[in-house]
């Protein structure tokens, strides 16, 4: 979900560790729900308050209260999913004549508005076509999931042989484009290690709630973990993961438990049927085509190291002495890295931090990163673990921010440079 050209440091806001615990899931919206009787006030629920004028007068006091707080809460609770009707989708994309605000070889979107609220829709086509009461059913797990490090999924449309994913909008640029701008390579808006360690401790935790936390007894798989997939929202800096739920509605994944049980000795496996990203595919996916969750923490792996290194996760340079182009790898550089000593580490660190970082946590974080992408996924820490250690680091880095008064707190706006 890339967007503009440049991100620039303005001024300071406060900004926590953790996200808030999120707002308890709402049930499916009918005309005849608890929460709809509560809140309209003609209800046959609220009693008659017309006593005495004094009385009626601390009633409506009472009642604009009840009211007032009734409606915050409403505003505060979560959407019930939405299963738009096509022509809604058609209406606000100009029959799809509007600009994309993105395209690839898998899928198109359009920014736009819908319903009153600022959206991406994005385009993508059915892998394995899904009857109506089973979207409506994934749909419904999925949109009941709320994380502050997740973009949040509104609804689908699905006409036909494609499907239309409306996601919340959210301002800021991909990790990508933050890192390595090609209009500006010299400059990156994650210009402090702090800034850095917030985006990987907010991608642990939102990793982490998707694979255990975000459905009812389900256990989702990303497959899509990648810096172009992780976004940096313009106020503070954090990062909130994209296109959750994207292959499981769009069938990209089929569960196949027997099989794949047998296969891998995991419960968490699907087969995967879309195309991975190089650099970011596991060798167990490369080799059988099938995705487990130590697939994402692998992908999350090669994040980290984007993050330390500001290096692409795979690159090709020509290489004019022999002829052909050299294939560069971000975990075989840190695995020399690593390899060569503390030394070596301090010039492969990204030369934009200036070297104003802690090194044992940097260290530590390289070594986390490469525990993460390791060839036998057994050997990889689950996204439980990977949480709480990143979750450490990010606390020994503000400490040390602390004690050479750095800023810990950052704001950004886009413009120009």
């Amino acid at each position: 979900m890339s967007i503009i050209n440049y991100l620039i440091p303005k001024s300071k806001t406060s900004k926590s560790l953790k996200p808030s615990p999120s707002p308890p899931p709402s049930s499916t919206a009918t005309s005849s729900s608890p929460a709809s009787s509560l809140i309209n006030p003609s209800s046959n629920n609220y009693p008659s308050t017309n006593d005495s004028p004094a009385c009626s007068e601390a009633s409506k006091s009472l009642s604009f209260s009840s009211k007032t707080s009734l409606s915050s809460l409403k505003d505060s609770l979560p959407e019930n999913p939405h299963i738009y009707d096509f022509s809604e989708i058609c209406k606000t994309t100009s029959n799809f004549l509007k600009k994309p605000f993105s395209s690839s070889s898998s899928s198109t979107s359009w920014r736009c508005s819908i319903r009153g609220k600022e959206v991406i829709i994005f385009q993508r086509k059915f892998r394995h076509q899904i009857g109506l009461p089973e979207l409506q059913k994934k749909l419904l797990t999925i949109c009941r999931s709320h994380h502050s490090s997740v973009i949040k999924l509104l609804g689908v449309s699905s006409p036909g042989n494609s499907i239309y994913l409306v996601y919340e909008y959210v301002h800021g640029a991909n990790l990508a484009t933050c890192l390595r701008n090609p209009q500006n390579p010299s400059y990156t808006v994650l210009s402090s290690w702090l800034s850095r360690m917030q985006i990987a401790t907010d991608i642990a935790n939102g990793l982490d709630y998707i694979h255990h936390c975000s459905g009812l007894n389900s256990e989702f798989v990303h497959g899509r973990i990648k810096s172009s997939s992780i976004l940096v929202t313009e106020d503070c800096l954090n990062a909130k993961i994209c296109h959750f739920g994207t292959a499981e509605l769009c069938g990209e994944m089929v569960g196949n438990e027997s099989s794949l049980s047998k296969n891998f000795g995991r419960s968490d496996s699907r087969e995967m049927k879309l195309e991975g990203t190089t650099g970011y595919m596991a060798p167990e996916f490369q080799a059988s085509g099938f995705v487990t969750q130590k697939c994402d923490v692998y992908a999350f792996g090669v994040v980290i190291l984007e993050l330390v290194s500001g290096e692409e996760a795979l690159r090709y340079v020509f290489d004019k002495g022999g002829g052909v182009y050299e294939r560069i790898s971000v975990i075989e550089m840190a695995r020399e890295v690593v390899a060569a000593g503390e030394g070596e580490l301090r010039k492969w660190v990204d030369k934009r931090l200036k070297d104003s970082y802690p090194v044992e946590v940097a260290e530590k974080m390289v070594l986390l990163g490469l525990e993460c992408v390791d060839d036998d996924p057994e050997k990889r820490p689950h996204t439980g673990l990977i949480d709480v250690r990143v979750s450490k680091l990010y606390l020994k880095s503000k400490k040390w921010a602390e004690k050479f008064g750095l800023p810990t707190d950052f704001s950004v706006s886009l413009a120009p440079r």
